[in-house]
């Protein structure tokens, strides 16, 4: 896939390369959408991520160009990686490419205190980053109101449970329509989705809400913790300018921790890690009312998790799916089965 684009002059001359190529890529890692390359700069030695979009969950035209703008807005904040090079064009191959500074580090712990104050941390600064006005588009990512395609400018969604349940919809309506989805599970999700819709209906307490760059996908493997303990995050595929408590509600997830760890935190530790957030914010932006939001999106969350799987779980039955991942057909199977969507069914009574 890139042996062909690492030989063009546009790539070679924006990095300062030599025109002949000697420098090796490996494969890093792969998603959904992205596949990661790591080589070292032939010159300076500096170690490097190429990175393919092959696909965009926002149906963005420019996802490689929105991923690069948000990390840009973020730079200051010292939490995230540099990007070297962007180019959307899709003129030397059918995909996004960018090129960013390769970040050294250990995915963080859940049960570690250490690491995960550190990751709250990593957030409050993320969060606490000024975002100049020009550079957000109102708008809904997924919903009837969608902004154009081609947009590089920050979405500001009308709200973050409205947007997170539009998106919603949308996934769950692939396994929905799918013959092959099973019957029982559909109306599991169905009523589900319906009891989040009602609960988003309640309200909060009607505190004004503080936006911000949110990431809106935090998995604790997007956090790497460096020798020092100092947390940086990577993987900014979906960003937006929302509510800070949709981060910190994603993070803490039973459908986010049992992702990748197996992990669901108990009420005494979801309490915990949103206090030292707060703490860690330390007046930079008007937390009120925010523990409130944090509870009632960790439910919406839970969610976005499960109509993910759906759709996902659909995605994965073809069998010419250009980016598949063996460990996540698996938690498909897990997240869809019947203990877990009782657990959930029984977080929502």
């Amino acid at each position: 896939m890139i042996s062909e684009y690492i030989r063009n002059n546009k790539y070679r001359n924006a990095l300062c390369m030599p025109a002949e190529v000697s420098e090796t890529y490996s494969m890093l890692a792969q998603g959904e959408y992205n596949v990661n390359y790591l080589f070292a700069h032939p010159i300076t030695g500096r170690k490097l991520i190429l990175r393919v979009n092959t696909g965009s969950q926002m149906h963005l035209e420019r996802q490689i160009e929105y991923e690069a703008h948000a990390l840009d807005l973020l730079k200051g904040c010292g939490r995230t990686p540099e990007v070297l090079y962007v180019d959307g064009s899709k003129s030397f191959i059918p995909y996004g490419v960018m090129v960013m500074e390769f970040l050294p580090g250990r995915y963080p712990s859940y049960e570690s205190r250490g690491d995960m104050n550190g990751v709250m941390r990593c957030m409050a600064d993320v969060h606490s980053t000024p975002i100049p006005p020009e550079e957000v588009v109102c708008g809904e990512p997924f919903g009837e109101d969608a902004v154009p395609g081609d947009t590089v400018r920050l979405i500001a969604p009308g709200s973050s449970t409205g947007a997170i349940l539009d998106e919603c919809e949308s996934m769950l309506s692939v396994y929905m329509d799918s013959p092959l989805g099973d019957a029982a599970t559909k109306t599991r999700l169905r009523r589900l989705l319906d009891r989040g819709h009602v609960i988003a209906g309640q309200g909060s307490s009607g505190h004004a809400v503080t936006r911000c760059c949110i990431n809106t996908e935090l998995n604790s493997t997007n956090f790497l913790v460096d020798d020092d303990g100092y947390v940086r995050l990577v993987d900014w595929e979906k960003p937006l300018y929302g509510d800070p408590a949709q981060d910190i509600a994603h993070l803490l997830a039973p459908t986010t921790t049992f992702w990748k760890t197996d992990t669901i935190l108990s009420s005494a530790e979801t309490e915990r890690l949103t206090g030292e957030y707060i703490e860690a914010v330390d007046g930079r932006f008007s937390t009120c009312g925010i523990r409130e939001r944090i509870y009632q999106l960790i439910n919406i969350t839970c969610l976005r998790g499960l109509t993910w799987c759906a759709m996902a779980w659909v995605q994965y039955q073809d069998p010419d799916k250009l980016i598949a991942n063996e460990s996540t057909r698996k938690k498909l199977d897990d997240y869809l089965s019947d203990s877990f969507l009782t657990d959930i069914e029984n977080r929502f009574k």
